[in-house]
This record gives C-alpha cells, sequence and structure tokens, in this order.
C-alpha cells in the first residue's frame, strides 16, 4: 500500500500519515458495519485519501507549505541596541581622544589599517619593540576605559 502511495507522487512521510488515516478510518467503519475484504477497503480507502489530498493541493496550493521565520524576521537591531551601541561608540571616540598622539596613530594603523608591527616602525621609525609595547598599553587603557560600559 505505502508503495502504491509513493508511486502516487505522494512523499514517504505523508504515504505514513495516509496509511495510518486508512486504518483509522477502516477501525471506525467496522465498528458500524461489516467489512468483506479488509485489504480492498484499505486500499480503496488510500487511493482516496491521496486522491482528496491532490484536490486540495490544487485548490490551496500554499496551504501546506512552511515559511523559515529567519528570512522573513527582520534582523536588524532593535532601537533601544543602536542606542546603546552609539553611546558605545562615542566612549571609544573619547577613550581613543585620551591617548598620546603617537599610541593612538600605532593603536589604529595596526587595528584599523592592518599594518604589521613593522610596518608602523617604519612609518613611525620606532623600533618594533616600542610600537609593540604602545600598541598593548592603548589596547590595556582602553579596555580599563570600557570596563562597565
Amino acid at each position: 500500500m505505502r508503495s502504491l502511495i509513493v508511486r502516487r507522487g505522494v512523499g514517504p512521510d505523508e504515504a505514513d500519515d495516509i496509511i495510518q488515516e486508512a486504518f483509522a478510518r477502516l477501525e471506525a467503519y467496522t465498528q458500524a458495519k461489516e467489512v468483506l475484504s479488509r485489504e480492498a477497503f484499505l486500499m480503496r480507502t488510500a487511493q482516496n485519501l491521496v486522491r482528496d489530498r491532490a484536490r486540495r493541493q490544487r485548490a490551496a496550493p500554499f496551504e501546506n507549505v512552511t515559511f523559515d521565520l529567519e528570512l522573513v524576521a527582520d534582523a536588524s537591531p532593535h532601537p533601544d541596541e543602536i542606542v546603546q551601541g552609539r553611546e558605545r561608540l562615542r566612549r571609544v571616540q573619547t577613550g581613543l581622544d585620551r591617548l598620546d598622539p603617537l599610541s593612538r596613530r600605532c593603536l589604529l594603523a595596526r587595528r584599523i589599517d592592518g599594518l604589521s608591527f613593522g610596518e608602523i616602525a617604519a612609518r613611525e621609525r620606532m623600533t618594533v619593540a616600542a610600537v609593540e609595547k604602545r600598541v598593548a598599553r592603548a589596547v590595556l587603557f582602553l579596555v580599563r576605559w570600557m570596563d562597565g560600559w
């Protein structure tokens, strides 16, 4: 019975549902009337259920379609998150303004421009160790500055 249903274009999961429904209808029918051939009754009921399912799909093709709400839902942040993010950016900008100009340039060159310590050292005419130390101190200052925000 399952293979007959699947050959008619019904998926395996739905075929199992149709078979279960056919058995349920057989059980309900035998409560009131006598059935001469249980197998024939099940096959005819399954065929009718498949036909009814096809009619319903033609009448309402989008009825059983499931939508992925992640694709429909707005993924943009909430207004309060936007305000909080802007406040954090202002706090970071204030912290960057408090750094000495050389440390700020080294930190931004490393973090924003993606330059290596050697490239920054050559550009600022410093040793690599001095640039590393300045960047490390600037990061530590900003971490402490932003603590609690």
